[in-house]
């Protein structure tokens, strides 16, 4: 009976259930699309290209692992946790390759070295995302490689290129190409072009060398970055694998088939797994809240439109049990038809997204999207829950009380919400006063970020819950303005007043939009200008060197020391680190002549004597690891290697140059790009009086390294700030979705509060108001509404970035770009001025005499 009067409701009232509709389908979408996200980290293929003929390939642990054991009440817990590394782990070989031919059913092996070669034709490079990597030519037989012109490389100069390659850069056996590699740039003669037996590699370019050049190249002396293993005829690929796995048992050493095979290829895709978890949970999780404030406050509009309908009901003897059956069951239907066309609707849009990230860099394309039933289930199942609980927390007082209050409390709307509403609205604004608090004090990017939005969200449901109050407090406050403007203004006001809660309704997602909007604009700027002021006061060079491709080989810093007038040149080469398992972004510099060049604002210890032994920490992880000048710091390097270093000095300046700075050379040799990221000149005074003849000859020195700028401090901070300004994107695009349903959110609240509206209408229309003064008090009513809104969500904004600038740069001086924020105010009041005046007109088009007689 109840599920046949929901259905019969739903479809007489389709304009009351419309908003609510709406926004559980963008929730739906919105859940679906992060949820793909998520479960691509999760569960994405990540295929292997220059591996397929080797069933299994054997290399070394790409991460680092933490066991610990726990005794408690008798028991003992062990708990193993594994975090990856920054760069590409290198086998031993002569002690893996003994093991590996004593294992049966292995007819080959084939080395494999992987290392950065650039080649720096123009035309070679036009192919920005596919980067170049070289190989021995001896490992061709990995993928397989064939030769389709010339002959394989044999000299120390010969080159073989992928057929791709030489298609695009218009090369044959017998031309010359200048390749960037882990060394100076050299020349060399190609002498072949090979193409893979099954088709172009889509995601790499490949260029052999000959083996010892390689070997050279990749500057691990006596060691590989993996092992193909070729079977035996009759010997099946699982056989194989354990036959491999039993050779290689008591060493750290992997071993990896089938797909599994991707990740040794593609360290990059391995680590963009990461990522994807990261941003789609992050993604999801501030979705879900958002997705529930605002469902829950259209229907909470949505049951106050229909409170003298629920009321009637009460008072022809429905109790409170089928009221909240009825309320539930319609919210399951409209749920129902939200959640399965917003569920389709996010596959698409998560595919949007997941292709805007691998654009712009933030992951890679070679970890394949995956998509399965499981988003979308959950997305339907999450709108259902949404859409019920919403409906059952909206419906619950007209459920409970008696129907004569009912009715009465129908035609007035209630002076004071209800105690159970206050009580949680103080919770909510006690929890996000506590959030913000504890912001104040978090130091780290990856502690603050989900709290600094999380804290957003919650202030905003204390709003919400306290919406009343504060919309009566702001009416007080705007009374004298608002009367001065003429009818309209006393009658915005005398609604503002009397109708609290409605307007509190379409104050929430406005609050909500300005404050989640303003947040996400401000925190990268607030991070990236505290981190470009430190940079910028700490570099004492007069030039910077900086590459537009893979970097400064060391030949170019050698040759600028020799300059006259050049005092130090300093080599900065950047990687990640792990402490335990702890990340911790860190760099290499020269140690001679650093204090010329750099200044990290030492507040302990010293820089003199800085050396390969040595290592100097930011007062953030001296404070997090218990580190003081001549404490030993055990860590492992980029590429796993294990280091114990001796700390010299403590920093203040950690934002600016990275937590852990060490000497460039024995940074250099553990990372996949020896190349230096930067080199910071300086010159003598007397050189400082002649810049432009000190900046042509820093020109001409390095004019043989192509790609290489030679910038003033100025103009290398304006280069800092763009590659800034492009990280900054990737977030803004994450959190897009978010904004762009909160906007929505706004529009639908907007629209079904003016919408329900007709009768009031109608009867200023019969006491003698103009179609033309309802309008403008509507427009009034909007923009006190912004006001409040904006002023709200402003605050909010204001108090989490102040919070999130005094934990993360010391500094309660948050970056606030003001043509920005206006720009913020000022989409939300076109959106808040459309939302009203376009359901506004619409309301008005009936008779008032027949809209009174029909509402009566």
């Amino acid at each position: 009976m109840m599920l046949r009067y929901a259905l019969q409701t739903v479809r007489d009232r389709k304009g009351g259930f419309l908003g609510a509709f709406l926004a559980l389908m963008c929730a739906a979408a919105l859940i679906t699309a992060c949820g793909t996200l998520l479960e691509t980290g999760l569960r994405g293929t990540i295929k292997t290209e220059r591996y397929a003929a080797a069933p299994v390939i054997v290399s070394a642990d790409q991460n680092v692992h933490q066991t610990t054991v726990k005794h408690k009440k008798g028991k003992t817990k062990v708990k193993h946790k594994a975090k990856p590394i920054a760069e590409r782990a290198w086998l031993s070989a002569d002690d893996i390759e003994g093991r590996l031919k004593k294992a049966p059913g292995v007819r080959a092996l084939v080395p494999e070295l992987t290392f950065l070669a650039h080649p720096l034709t123009p035309a070679a490079a036009m192919s920005e995302d596919r980067p170049a990597y070289g190989h021995a030519w001896s490992s061709a037989a990995l993928t397989p490689f064939h030769l389709v012109d010339g002959s394989a490389p044999r000299a120390a100069g010969d080159l073989v290129i992928d057929r791709d390659l030489a298609d695009r850069a218009g090369l044959k056996p017998g031309d010359r190409l200048t390749v960037q590699s882990t060394q100076s740039p050299r020349s060399y003669r190609v002498t072949g072009i090979a193409a893979p037996e099954h088709g172009s590699l889509a995601h790499q370019t490949s260029l052999f060398f000959s083996s010892g050049e390689a070997e050279r190249l990749a500057a691990h002396p006596g060691k590989v970055s993996a092992f193909g293993v070729i079977p035996d005829r009759g010997t099946g690929v699982a056989d194989l694998e354990q036959a491999v796995e039993h050779a290689l048992d008591g060493t750290t050493a992997q071993v990896s088939s089938g797909d599994g095979r991707g990740p040794v290829e593609f360290l990059d895709a391995a680590g963009a797994r990461v990522k994807l978890v990261s941003m789609g949970g992050a993604m999801g999780g501030t979705s879900l809240l958002v997705a529930i404030l605002v469902v829950v406050g259209t229907f909470a509009l949505s049951v106050q439109q229909r409170h003298r309908e629920l009321a009637l009901l009460r008072a022809v003897a429905a109790t409170p049990k089928q009221i909240r059956k009825l309320l539930g069951r319609e919210a399951l239907l409209v749920g129902a038809a939200a959640g399965v066309i917003g569920s389709l609707a996010g596959i698409p849009l998560g595919g949007w997204l997941h292709g805007r990230f691998v654009t712009a860099g933030a992951i890679s394309a070679t970890l394949e999207r995956t998509v399965s039933v499981f988003p979308p289930l959950a997305a339907i199942g999450a709108t259902l829950l949404g859409a019920w609980a919403a409906a059952r927390i909206a419906g619950r007082r007209i459920a409970r009380i008696r129907p004569a209050e009912a009715l009465a409390e129908a035609r007035v709307e209630r002076t004071r919400p209800a105690w159970s509403r206050v009580v949680a609205g103080l919770v909510f604004l006690v929890g996000g006063v506590v959030l913000v608090a504890v912001l104040s004090v978090l130091r780290t990017e990856a502690a603050s970020t989900p709290v600094t939005f999380l804290a957003v969200v919650v202030l905003a449901c204390a709003i919400a819950l306290l919406g009343p109050f504060v919309v009566r407090a702001a009416a007080a406050l705007l009374s004298g303005p608002l009367r001065l403007t003429g009818p309209a203004g006393k009658l915005a006001h005398a609604n503002l007043r009397g109708n609290a809660a409605r307007m509190a309704a379409v104050v929430t997602p406005l609050a909500l939009l300005t404050g989640m909007t303003c947040t996400v604009l401000f925190v990268q700027p607030t991070l990236d200008d505290a981190a470009r002021a430190q940079a910028r006061d700490g570099i004492r060079a007069n030039w910077v060197l900086a590459a537009q491709g893979p970097g400064l080989p060391a030949q170019a810093a050698r040759d600028i020391r020799t300059i006259e007038g050049v005092e130090a040149a300093t080599e900065v080469v950047r990687t990640t680190v792990r402490v335990g398992l702890d990340k911790y972004p860190a760099q290499g510099v020269t140690p001679e002549g650093l204090t010329r060049t750099w200044d990290p604002d030492v507040t302990a210890g010293s820089l003199k004597g800085f050396d390969e032994d040595s290592v100097a920490v930011s007062e953030l992880a001296a404070d997090q690891l218990g580190l003081e000048p001549g404490s030993t710091l055990k860590f492992t390097l980029g590429d796993g290697t294990k280091a114990r270093l001796t700390v010299r000095a403590v920093y203040a300046r950690g934002l600016g140059f990275g937590d852990l700075t060490m000497a460039h050379g024995l940074v250099a040799r553990h990372v996949d790009n020896p190349l230096a990221a930067t080199v910071l000149v300086k010159s003598t005074p007397q050189s400082d009086l002649k810049s432009d003849r000190t900046q042509e000859q820093l020109a001409a020195a390095v004019a043989k390294f192509p790609g290489v700028r030679v910038l003033g401090p100025a103009a290398f901070d304006g280069l800092q700030a763009e590659r800034r300004q492009a990280n900054a994107e990737v977030n803004h695009l994450a959190m897009g979705l978010v904004l762009a349903f909160t906007a929505i959110a706004v529009v639908n609240t907007l629209a079904m509060s003016v919408s329900e509206r007709i009768r009031e209408f109608a009867m200023l229309r019969l006491a003698g108001a103009t179609r033309r003064q309802v309008l403008r008090m509507l427009r009034t009513e909007a923009l006190a509404v912004l006001l409040i809104g904006a002023g709200l969500g402003s605050g909010v904004a204001l108090a989490v970035l102040t919070a999130f600038s005094a934990g993360m740069t010391g500094s309660a001086a948050p970056t606030v770009t003001p043509l920005v924020y206006v720009s913020v105010v000022a989409v939300a009041g076109l959106l808040a001025l459309v939302a009203t005046a376009l359901p506004g007109r619409a309301a008005l088009r009936p008779l008032p005499v027949t809209v009174a007689t029909a509402k009566e």
